[in-house]
């Protein structure tokens, strides 16, 4: 089974979300960063691969956080959400965007909400409850 990697960083209760260019299948939507594991590559080296050439910066990753499986063009995938420390907030310091039209720091509670990716809406709770118990108040 192939497998797809989410990117979550957290910043100050915040997460990192990403507006996905208006072409392809999930074209217009927000999503957490990330993408396909290539053929030979890690889950982790996907990872720091996928951030670099979706925002231009390298990452390191923490641990999985979050798991499940969803159906992409009738086969079964599996989507590992991976703990990431970026090198800074993109704030002050933009990052370059190649799949995205914008990204924003998000509280979590608002995904819901937005019109999110389906995959990313299977580890939406997972992710959350991460958040709730690993940053106290």
């Amino acid at each position: 089974m192939k497998t797809s990697i989410a990117c979550i960083a957290f910043n100050d209760k915040k997460v990192l979300i990403a507006h996905r260019n208006p072409t392809g299948q999930m074209g217009g939507r927000w999503e957490f960063p990330g993408g396909k594991v290539e053929e030979g590559e890690s889950e982790e080296d996907a990872v720091v691969r996928e951030f670099e050439e979706e925002f231009g910066v390298k990452v390191s990753v923490e641990k999985m956080i979050a798991e499940t499986t969803f159906k992409h063009n009738g086969a079964e995938r599996l989507l590992h959400a991976y703990l990431i420390d970026v090198p800074h907030d993109g704030m002050a310091e933009k990052y370059v965007l190649s799949e995205h039209t914008e990204y924003r720091w998000a509280e979590i509670a608002e995904i819901p909400t937005l019109n999110f990716v389906d995959s990313d809406l299977l580890i939406y709770s997972q992710v959350a409850k991460y958040l709730a118990d690993s940053i106290p108040d």
